[in-house]
């Protein structure tokens, strides 16, 4: 019997992963900070991401294991918040190691967030798993802090795998939604300079390459992004064709900040040059459904 576990699944990728993975095990249960239900066969279970109470033994017997689990990234970096940006990813990973630990039948694979984030601003070089530079900031030292917290306890056995996961756009959720909408509104040119890459992955290679991973049981870092890379001007002259529009204006630096202050974000997430690609998913044989960023563009707005 196949029984998948998603810690935090109720959100944008936890329902991306559910619906590529729902005919594929036996038993599927969310950890949630909502109430306790079953729900079309799947069992939500409530936890709170710090301490046992009933969840745990949800984790005994268990096929694969994913945690989602961390404070949203897209709000303002004020103290209160850079705490708990921490604290969720922290917590979560270290209670779910004690729980996997405790387990006389624990998770054969173990599948924790990380982000593509952590490799420095890079306009120059192309970022991978064993030659990517790993830089110095809040959102960098965040990511290190967290595969730390998941890495340093040893769990015989247990596989264990970062997903290092760029901007997945989705049609429902993530990224995609605000891109689209600001291009329809005409200021769909590019954001600051425009020739910061965006690295990104369409929502189904996603769940296709976290599939694969368990399917050939790959361990330690992954980097869960496309192939190509592209610069934010081109991604947005590219999303500006496809839906139809003939101009976009440009989003200087300073207009960014500005704006970025209005509705409570951060212009970094749109400012950093993220040139990150997927050297292991490639070297092991997988294949992206959708490489380009036309070809993204052109399904997400199907």
């Amino acid at each position: 019997m196949k029984k998948l576990i998603i810690a935090a699944g109720t959100g944008f990728l936890g329902q991306v992963l559910v619906n590529h993975f729902k005919d594929k095990f036996d038993e599927i249960v969310i950890l949630t900070r909502g109430k306790s239900q079953t729900i079309d066969k799947i069992k939500y279970v409530n936890w709170n991401a710090r301490t046992f109470s009933v969840w745990e033994n949800e984790l005994e017997n268990a096929t694969v294991l994913i945690n989602l689990a961390g404070k949203s990234v897209d709000c303002r970096y004020t103290k209160e918040n850079k705490k708990e940006i921490l604290l969720s990813r922290i917590e979560s990973t270290r209670i779910l190691n004690k729980a996997v630990l405790n387990c006389k039948n624990p998770p054969k694979h173990w599948l924790n967030s990380s982000t593509a984030t952590i490799y420095r601003f890079s306009l120059d070089k192309e970022m991978d798993e064993r030659d990517g530079e790993i830089g110095n900031d809040f959102s960098i030292n965040v990511a290190l802090s967290w595969e730390k917290a998941f890495f340093k306890t040893e769990t015989p056995n247990t596989l264990k795998t970062a997903l290092r996961t760029s901007i997945v756009l989705g049609k429902n959720g993530g990224a995609f939604i605000p891109l689209k909408n600001l291009a329809k509104l005409g200021f769909g040119g590019k954001q600051g300079k425009g020739n910061q890459f965006v690295s990104w992955v369409h929502e189904e290679d996603f769940a296709r390459a976290v599939a694969f991973i368990i399917e050939k049981e790959m361990t330690g870092v992954v980097n869960v992004v496309s192939p190509k890379p592209i610069r934010n001007a081109d991604f947005m002259q590219k999303l500006r064709k496809a839906i139809g529009f003939p101009f976009g204006i440009p989003v200087n630096t300073f207009l960014l900040k500005i704006g970025s202050f209005i509705i409570r974000t951060e212009g970094e997430l749109v400012l950093k040059s993220r040139n990150v690609i997927p050297k292991r998913l490639l070297e092991n044989g997988f294949e992206f459904k959708f490489r380009t960023i036309e070809t993204a563009i052109q399904n997400l707005l199907r």
